[in-house]
């Protein structure tokens, strides 16, 4: 079985966010970045196919620098080849242009299943799995709960509204991973240590046969402009008795937040 990972490097979630000054991204300065947590899920399960099926497996990172460290944490998790896919085209990218780099670096490789997070978090778009699927033409489960892969065959399971759905069909299949799939396993010394010696294969996108297709220029969405949230106001202690604060309550919600 040969398997292909997408996975997408992202600020730590404990970094403080700064937009960047030209406001269509964030200031990189200092931001250390980790793999999408749904991405470890799709990472395990693709472990768990190898020790069941035997194969191989692959993992694709599209971005800068940053996706260095990303791809040799899943070297170390266990995962046989990393896959770089960079190129100053590929900046900033919105959700379909993402899907065709991703498509064309997995296109040839006779993949039998491609497992994605179901969601980059950051951008939470939580549409290029399905747009993959799309490009490459073949079926796909989205937020997949449980697998179950046999004699070119899937079945697998994800969660609707007050039930769970099982969808069955036959391989090559896309499917995004959810949340309670499995429990991602983290790389000790020895796997930290192999990985640093393996090699990570580099696609630009003339590599890849998609030069001047993608980019700014071919962007069926574009970011306007990039701020942080307002800061929340302060909370006020209001004094008193109960009677009086209660009081004191309805009027400031009457007067000041205007909610009755």
């Amino acid at each position: 079985m040969k398997i292909a990972v997408c996975i997408k490097a992202v600020p730590d979630t404990e970094t403080k966010i700064t937009v960047a000054a030209d406001k269509k991204g964030i200031d990189t300065t200092g931001v250390r970045f980790v793999t999408s947590p749904f991405d470890e899920f799709a990472i395990e399960e693709a472990l768990q196919l190898k020790q069941k099926h035997g194969g191989d497996t692959f993992v694709f990172s599209m971005g800068g620098a940053e996706c260095t460290d990303v791809l040799r944490d899943a070297l170390a998790r266990g995962i046989d080849n990393a896959v770089h896919l960079q190129d100053a085209a590929f900046a900033n990218l919105d959700p379909l242009s993402t899907a065709k780099v991703l498509a064309a670096g997995i296109k040839d490789g006779g993949f039998d299943v491609i497992l994605l997070g179901q969601q980059g978090v950051g951008g939470d778009n939580s549409q290029v799995p399905a747009m993959l699927a799309e490009l490459l033409d073949l079926p796909q489960v989205t937020v997949i709960t449980k697998l179950e892969i046999a004699d070119g065959k899937f079945k697998a399971q994800r969660e609707i509204e007050g039930a769970h759905e099982t969808v069955e069909g036959t391989l090559p299949v896309v499917l995004s991973a959810q949340k309670g799939l499995n429990e991602p396993r983290y790389p000790g010394i020895k796997g930290v240590m192999a990985a640093r010696r393996k090699e990570i294969a580099v696609k630009n996108a003339e590599a890849l046969g998609i030069s001047g297709k993608v980019g700014a220029d071919h962007a069926s969405m574009n970011l306007a402009e990039m701020a942080t949230p307002p800061e929340r106001p302060q909370g006020r202690l209001i004094e008193g008795d109960t009677d009086t604060q209660v009081k004191t309550l309805v009027q400031l919600l009457k007067t000041e937040a205007q909610v009755i």
